[in-house]
């Protein structure tokens, strides 16, 4: 069996799905750098379709464990997602100096 190229491959251990697919809607909606808003760009789906999505694919448990990461995360919204940002580098600005 012949080597495909020279560059080493990089096995990750939950590689993103495709976005074609419903495992790309959940494995974005866990993922705390992937806002609705974004995943409605990609997917069309909205906050609500991928609340439902999620309750429906997964355990009654993980879904409240998923439901209070999000509700105390607060990055979910991208309007939220780049307040957050903006404090976090004033904090670092004033820690520098």
């Amino acid at each position: 069996m012949s080597k495909k190229s020279n560059f080493p491959q990089t096995k990750v251990k939950n590689a993103e799905p495709s976005p074609k697919n419903l495992d790309w809607v959940i494995w974005a909606a866990w993922a705390d750098r992937i806002t609705f808003e974004e995943i409605f760009e990609k997917t069309g789906k909205t906050e609500a379709e991928v609340i439902k999505l999620m309750r429906k694919s997964l355990k009654p448990s993980s879904f409240r464990l998923w439901r209070k990461r999000v509700a105390e995360k607060s990055i979910k919204h991208r309007k939220l997602f780049h307040q957050s940002r903006k404090k976090m580098r004033a904090k670092i600005s004033i820690d520098e100096t």
